[in-house]
């Protein structure tokens, strides 16, 4: 007989964290479920690597924040496994434990001259400009001259993003303080034909809404398919002109590889570009993006457990969901239906194998005393940050653990 009163951890409070918890919910209404995380604050790439500007998208927290007002799902924050916990402790006290961490370490281009400053991962841009406490003393330094490395919709984000100004942020959690409006020329690098590129076809929409930038193929690339939903976009954005007086220049090449990077006083100078065939050409830039996926990020790694990452089933009682599972693929919404398969085989798992013994929630609190932080704390923070705003943004991010603490601090003194 089920365990209706099953204890399941699941680590990582982002999408795919909480959309294990929301489908664990609906099948283990009596079961205690606590989602981990190790910063203070939930929503994981919801908050940091999602756009700032894409706010539609991040409104995905509004169902998840059900789950902690209305559905009895308790949030666990401040608490990183292998730092504050070790994951034996924490499977010793639950009945089944899920990890939900991701992958956003960003992968590097395997070419002479990845040891040259100015070259920066995607995500970490990314989580720079959302306030991620990891990345938020970590700002780039641009220079006038962008080349980035890759052709799907992370590139276009980092593209977007570095062609806007000041203005065109408006409504984002951008914080007027860090962007960047040095940036003139933006060339981004693709090794397939423009039209084959792995984009949406709405992230190159997007560009076209922003009256300065002009963008333009590179002499003797191709756009490829014309016919396509990408090539036919390509080609109407291609032939439009920049509607202000200050020009972003964004010029696509299409059809090659990276060859190497070039520096000059140990920073970078130039890109290399080639093609099987024998071509080459020279991109001169003050900076580079590297936006070609992302890889293990901490000490969890997938191959290090004895089961299958793919099949969800890491161990006795451990599973696995969202990237950690399956790879660095996949939207947002993806992980809802790979939630749901694995709720449905950690339910059917439990049904054998649950332990009443198990003391749950009530074992890691006494063990960690105050240091975590819970959902009210983060309700303190988002109040924070949205009275904070400034004038045309919906909040301001507190980038720091200690002053995250300190507001919660705050807080808690005052009730």
């Amino acid at each position: 007989m089920m365990p209706i009163t099953a204890r399941i951890a699941i680590v990582g409070s982002g999408p795919a964290g909480c959309y294990t918890a929301q489908a664990l919910r609906k099948s283990l209404p009596e079961a205690e479920i606590t989602v981990i995380e190790r910063l203070p604050v939930p929503y994981g790439l919801v908050r940091y690597g999602v756009a700032p500007d894409h706010q539609g998208t991040k409104a995905v927290t509004r169902q998840f924040q059900r789950l902690f007002e209305k559905q009895n799902v308790s949030f666990l924050g401040n608490l990183e496994i292998g730092r504050d916990l070790t994951l034996d402790a924490l499977r010793d006290a639950m009945d089944a434990v899920v990890l939900a961490t991701g992958l956003y370490g960003d992968r590097a281009v395997c070419v002479n001259g990845t040891n040259l400053a100015n070259i920066y991962g995607a995500g970490a841009v990314t989580r720079y400009w959302n306030g991620h406490p990891d990345d938020s003393d970590n700002a780039p330094d641009f220079g006038k001259t962008v080349a980035i490395i890759g052709n799907g919709n992370v590139a276009m984000d980092i593209a977007r993003l570095l062609a806007k100004r000041e203005g065109d942020f408006a409504g984002s959690d951008m914080d007027p303080s860090i962007s960047d409006p040095d940036v003139n020329q933006i060339h981004v690098v693709g090794r397939m034909q423009l039209c084959e590129a792995k984009f949406d076809v709405a992230m190159l929409r997007e560009l076209a809404t922003i009256a300065n930038v002009n963008c333009s193929l590179a002499p003797g690339d191709e756009i490829g398919d014309v016919e396509s939903d990408i090539g036919a976009v390509a080609r109407e954005l291609i032939g439009k002109k920049a509607g202000a007086s200050e020009e972003i220049k964004v010029v696509f090449h299409s059809g090659w590889d990276v060859a190497s990077i070039k520096g000059d006083g140990g920073r970078v100078s130039a890109l290399h570009l080639s093609r099987p065939e024998g071509a080459e050409k020279v991109l001169h830039c003050n900076s580079i993006v590297t936006a070609i996926g992302f890889g293990p990020n901490n000490d969890l790694r997938p191959d290090d457990f004895p089961g299958d990452a793919t099949s969800g089933n890491l161990d006795h009682g451990l599973f696995a969901t969202g990237w950690f599972r399956r790879g660095p693929r996949g939207t947002i919404p993806e992980n809802r239906a790979d939630a749901q398969e694995i709720s449905a085989v950690l339910v059917d798992w439990l049904a054998k194998n649950g332990d009443d013994a198990k003391r749950g929630r009530e074992a890691l609190l006494e063990h960690l005393g105050d240091k975590t932080t819970n959902y009210n704390d983060w309700c303190a923070i988002n109040d924070h940050e949205i009275a904070s705003a400034a004038s045309d943004r919906c909040r301001t991010k507190v980038r720091t653990i200690n002053r995250m603490l300190k507001v919660i601090e705050n807080a808690r003194s005052s009730e």
